[in-house]
């Protein structure tokens, strides 16, 4: 990758490339002081424009870049960190990672933007909503625009703690708070990982600029395996593990859902989530020289997204399932990166950005004609009552579920193929997890939009469509959910891959160490038709079993308080995995601290502190009697003193 360093001072570029996370950052700093004392149309003014600022920028960037040459080139603002020969330039990278990565998180942000002025409407702290959304923006763009490691782990930081403020936004509910919490510690484990990782990257190449790093280690055969590239691998996913919510690091994810409906979307669909996802592929050199890491990373994809999918089949929460939706999601993600299948990876990245907002925003409306109900065992026969949420609700379901021609289709098929290449045995559990995720999703569907009404009559009464600034952004969704697939249609289908061609230009560096995993599949017609065919009947098989259970048989789920059956009951506890963590890590940690606390801090370091003092306070009520005053008390120690000198000088001296 040849690079083009453009000057802050020279190239009119440097400046919107500044505006792109800056424009965001203003709005956060205007709404933030602001807060209660704006009106609330300037507040969401501000707050969607500036991040709708950002897109059209990137828009122009990118249409620039193609027209250009589409070469890579860093816009440098000034010199940040300079210490012996560590170099850190506050500086922006401009290639196609990044500018996809801009337009999906500019666009879908924005889309979520609009919807909150709406859902969000009626909160009294309607300006530190917004602020807060607007940091959040200003720290992923800094993430996926950085030119270095260090710039990235700076956004990686900001989206860990807007992700704690936005989940915990509603702080005067204690289950809130402890759900921020668990997000921001459960993250702070993956950020050490990314840390020590961005540590022996500056120890094995002198650099932490990813031009210089990458060809670097393109440049060193050597490395290719060795213990250094998967000890610096093993840490970088250490952090994705945190911050994508795979095993052990997703239980904090479904617990996000504390925070508004909004802040899910955010969280779950472009955004923080898929950090981890970026990060692997701008390091795509790395760990393409490190295969025991991507064999590592694909079956801990694949077992997050079957781990997640059971947990999904039995809960009745319309945000938890599709928290443990986006859980399994992340996990094909990493699956994809497993098999070398990086823009595979990425398109499904892109596609599920387009439903699961969509999905999430549509939970929200949901729930906001339901006062404020999340429980889908308490809805029912929606469809008549909110035409525009179920219609483009459906269009999520069935994207999600890879019927074509929604987007869901043609990036998950393409996803299992590089699997199936890759391991058959790993492309039936992967087909496993597709069926299930087929499933619960139109369970959620079917329970929440049709049958009879279950919920009280209150809530009859009150049901009602979203408002347009609400549905609008469903919409929008809903026809890049369904058309969205089409960025790209396989080889097999006789057109070009857009997807896979713009984002070849990522992999110049590694294509020198090994070009295979980067050609097209190499599967015959037949073979891809008949992948196909499977995948698409097994999600159909799983539709009209989940048709009859809840629709033509109207089963409802029992309620929290009835006996179930052994292994339904392990997987709507969610394996008691929070409760094992619980047990294993939280408890003894608690019961050292306790110990530590009595015997350490209470005994040692009290003791040795407050013993000075009282030393001191004790000597000095003695000594004090040597200054009371009393001349007939000083003659004595006078004379008590000249002999015991003449005494010692006697018998000494």
């Amino acid at each position: 990758m040849q690079e083009i360093v453009m000057p802050f001072d020279k190239q009119e570029m440097a400046l919107l490339c500044l505006l792109i996370p800056l424009l965001p950052f203003i709005g956060f700093a205007i709404n933030g002081l602001g807060n209660r004392k704006l009106p609330k149309g300037l507040v969401g003014l501000l707050g969607c424009g500036t991040v709708l600022a950002s897109f059209l920028i990137a828009v122009y960037l990118f249409m620039d870049f193609t027209s250009g040459g589409s070469r890579p080139y860093t816009v440098s603002i000034y010199d940040w960190i300079s210490v012996g020969r560590l170099q850190i330039g506050f500086s922006f990278l401009i290639d196609q990672l990044t500018l996809f990565m801009l337009l999906m998180v500019t666009g879908i942000g924005f889309l979520i933007h609009v919807y909150s002025a709406g859902y969000m409407s009626h909160d009294e702290n309607y300006g530190k909503f917004f602020a807060y959304l607007n940091l959040f923006m200003f720290s992923m763009l800094l993430l996926v625009m950085g030119s270095n490691y260090v710039m990235m782990f700076v956004g990686w930081e900001g989206v860990g703690l807007c992700s704690y403020l936005l989940i915990g936004f509603w702080n005067k509910n204690t289950n809130y708070n402890n759900a921020a919490k668990k997000a921001f510690v459960m993250n702070r484990i993956g950020d050490l990982g990314f840390l020590l990782g961005i540590f022996l990257i500056f120890i094995t190449f002198g650099s932490v600029s990813y031009p210089e790093v990458f060809a670097s280690a393109a440049q060193t055969p050597g490395l290719n395996g060795s213990t250094v590239m998967i000890s610096i691998t093993l840490l970088l996913f250490v952090g994705a593990m945190g911050k994508s919510a795979q095993i052990p690091l997703f239980t904090w994810l479904p617990d996000a859902m504390a925070g508004p409906t909004p802040v899910s979307a955010l969280i779950h669909a472009a955004t923080m989530v898929t950090a981890g996802i970026y990060m692997v592929v701008r390091s795509n050199v790395l760990f393409i020289m490190a295969p025991t890491t991507l064999e590592f990373i694909a079956v801990i994809g694949l077992a997050t997204a079957l781990l997640a999918a059971t947990i999904g089949l039995a809960q009745n929460d319309i945000k938890k399932v599709l928290a443990y939706s986006t859980v399994s999601q992340l996990g094909y993600m990493f699956l994809a990166l497993g098999v070398m299948a990086f823009s595979s990876s990425l398109f499904h990245v892109l596609t599920h950005a387009f439903f699961k907002a969509l999905l999430f925003l549509g939970a929200g409306s949901v729930i906001h004609a339901m006062s404020n109900e999340q429980d889908i065992r308490n809805m029912g026969g929606l469809r008549k009552a909110l035409p525009i949420t179920f219609l483009t609700f459906l269009i999520g379901t069935l994207a999600i579920s890879g019927i074509p021609p929604f987007a869901g289709f043609f990036s998950k098929d393409e996803l299992l193929a590089h699997v199936f290449m890759h391991s058959k045995v790993m492309w039936f559990f992967g087909l496993l997890a597709s069926f299930m995720t087929s499933f619960y999703m139109f369970r959620l569907l079917f329970l929440t939009f049709f049958g009879s009404f279950r919920g009280t009559e209150a809530q009859r009464h009150h049901l009602h469509e979203s408002p347009a600034v609400m549905t609008i952004p469903l919409i929008v969704l809903a026809i890049l959910a369904t058309f969205g697939g089409f960025l790209g249609i396989p080889a097999v289908f006789g057109a070009d891959h857009f997807i896979g061609n713009y984002l070849s230009p990522l992999y110049t560096y590694a294509k020198g160490i090994n070009a295979t995993p980067f050609e097209p599949i190499h599967l015959s017609h037949e073979t891809e038709y008949l992948l196909m065919g499977i995948s698409v009947a097994v999600a159909v098989v799983a539709i009209i079993i989940a048709y009859v259970m809840y629709v033509k048989k109207n089963t409802v789920p029992a309620p929290e308080d009835a006996r179930l059956a052994p292994a339904h009951n392990l997987v709507y506890h969610k394996y008691y995995i929070d409760e094992l963590y619980n047990a294993l890590i939280v408890r003894p940690l608690m019961w050292m601290s306790g110990a530590f606390h009595r015997f350490v801090d209470v005994v040692l370091v009290d003791g040795v502190v407050n013993g000075v003092g009282k030393f001191v306070m004790l000597s000095g009520r003695t000594l004090r009697y040597a200054q009371s005053g009393a001349i007939g008390f000083y003659l004595m120690v006078m004379v008590f003193s000249i002999v015991l000198i003449l005494f010692l000088n006697f018998f000494i001296g």
